[in-house]
This record gives structure tokens, C-alpha cells and sequence, in this order.
């Protein structure tokens, strides 16, 4: 089957600074390095790495045909994503010596999609395929009620998290993935514990302390692995796109939550995003606590 990414693409452009800066400051950069990043690309990469087949629906500017190079070389099938006059979406990322940093995101092209984009790419889905989105485009509900009317499994990834955005593809999920902070964000604007939603199966990451899947209400939890984390970014990403890769591939639900919190813990003793996330043989071969 195909998993179908409503997803964002963007540039992540990260400096290497002696410190932040303060307002008003001009500072000089030791260096700069740029990744294949946003919530969307990452999990296409990870999914496609996980060996499930992606398409991937997105924009770029004028400025992003080597992102839709990077998608290609790492097995993501581009053919629908479309080439915008708005410039594609980064993120500028300033990293101190110590690791502390401060984001300027720019959205850009990911909120340039059209609805008959969206509607050209799913009239190739197939029922049983995956639809996942994440809160970084738009036309996020107009995709769940598609593929919720086309029998597609419909999943979200409730990050960056806004309880309205959750709220209203709600009705449309038979998967929900988040995290810890933001299961207690969505029981607060809501009224509702995850385990009152009437989605079938939801995950809770809890970072280091693994995951909770929650099938029509009963728990299980699956402990992380021990490693020595030198950079978290991209792990939940990676962790979403192993968990629909082994669904797609109809795999029982320990093993494929087993699976991505490998992946997880091999994503994050790497510095990097999209670009640095482990393939199927890497996660299967890994020596972890």
C-alpha cells in the first residue's frame, strides 16, 4: 500500500553562534550547515527508510528544487509536490556552544497548497492506503474528511501543537500521535483524557521514558532505550513515520512500536535531521541497551 504525507518541507539553515544574540546584535557565525527538514519531509524520509512506499504531498518555492532532489534520493516519491512562486519554507536555527537555541520559523510555500492538488494527488489513493498530516500546512481538516470518505487510514501528528487544529480533524482520525505535554494540552482545552477520545488508536510519546499506545481505550507502554542523546530534533518525526511504515506493512502493533522507538533511539546519537535518519538495516542491526 502507499502512505500519502500531507506534508511540510522546509530548509533548516543552522549557525553555529558563540552565543545567542541580544537584540539589536550583530553576530558572526562559525558556521552553517543546511538539512532537509520540516515535520512533513521527515516523516516521508523515515517512513521511506522504514521501506513503506510515500508520496508526498507539499510545495516548494523557486528556491526548493534541491529539497525535492534530497526526497527523491531517499526513496519519497515527489510527483506531487508542486512548484510555487512563494519561497519554500525554513527555519532559521541559532545553536550556542552549549546547545541552547532560538528558531525563526518562515512557513512559505507549505501553506500555498491547493485543494485541487490535494484532491489530483488522493484520487490515486487506493482504500487501506495511510493519510498522514502534521500541523505545519494547510488544508489539513479538507484532507482528513477525504480520506476518511475514501477509506484511507487517516493519521495526525499533532505537532507544533494547537488544541483547535487537533480539535478539528478529530471526528476524521483512526489514528492520533503525541506527546506527553500535549495529550495534558488537549484534555485541557477539551474535557477529554486520551483515553475518552473516540480515535482508535493513539500513541503518547514520552520521550525518554518510551511510549503508551492506547487501543480503544486500554493501555500498554514501551519502555525507550538507554542512549547518549546529542540531539533530539527529528526524533518524534522519525519514531511517527517507523509507526506507519509497520502499519502499512501490517505488522502487530508491539513490534511496530518496538521498532520505532529503535529508530528513535538511533535518531537521536546523530546531529541532524531528514538527512541523518536510519534506514530499516541500521535500526534492525543497532546495538541498544
Amino acid at each position: 500500500m502507499t502512505i500519502w504525507n500531507l506534508g511540510s518541507i522546509n530548509a533548516d539553515m543552522i549557525y553555529d553562534v558563540p552565543h545567542l544574540p541580544g537584540p539589536g546584535e550583530t553576530l558572526s557565525a562559525n558556521r552553517l550547515d543546511r538539512y532537509l527538514g520540516g515535520k512533513g519531509a521527515n516523516m516521508s524520509v523515515a517512513a521511506a527508510r522504514a521501506g513503506a512506499q510515500v508520496a508526498h504531498i507539499g510545495a516548494v518555492g523557486p528556491d526548493g528544487r534541491w529539497a525535492l532532489d534530497r526526497l527523491t534520493e531517499y526513496g519519497v516519491d515527489t510527483r506531487h509536490i508542486t512548484g510555487v512562486e512563494v519561497p519554500t519554507g525554513h527555519a532559521i536555527i541559532a545553536v550556542d556552544a552549549q546547545g541552547e537555541n532560538n528558531i525563526i520559523l518562515f512557513p512559505g510555500s507549505n501553506h500555498a497548497i491547493t485543494q485541487g492538488q490535494l484532491g489530483q494527488a488522493l484520487s490515486s489513493a487506493l482504500q487501506g492506503d495511510v493519510l498522514v498530516m502534521q500541523n505545519e500546512t494547510n488544508l489539513q481538516v479538507e484532507a482528513a474528511k477525504m480520506g476518511r470518505d475514501q477509506g484511507l487510514t487517516v493519521c495526525y501528528a499533532a505537532a507544533p501543537f494547537q488544541a483547535d487544529a487537533v480539535q478539528a480533524v478529530l471526528p476524521y482520525l483512526d489514528f492520533l500521535i503525541l506527546n506527553e505535554i500535549e495529550a495534558e494540552q488537549l484534555q485541557q482545552a477539551t474535557g477529554q483524557s486520551v483515553t475518552d477520545l473516540e480515535v482508535e488508536h493513539v500513541i503518547v510519546t514520552l520521550g525518554s521514558k518510551g511510549a503508551r499506545y492506547y487501543h480503544r481505550g486500554a493501555a500498554t507502554d514501551f519502555p525507550a532505550h538507554k542512549v547518549k542523546a546529542v540531539d533530539t530534533t527529528g526524533a518524534g518525526d522519525t519514531f511517527t513515520g517507523y509507526v506507519l511504515a509497520g502499519m502499512d506493512r501490517g505488522m502487530p502493533m508491539a513490534q511496530v512500536i518496538s521498532q520505532a522507538n529503535r529508530a528513535a533511539a538511533l535518531m537521536v546519537t546523530r546531529h541532524g535531521t531528514a538527512d541523518v535518519i536510519p534506514d530499516l538495516k541500521e535500526v534492525r542491526e543497532a546495538r541498544l541497551d
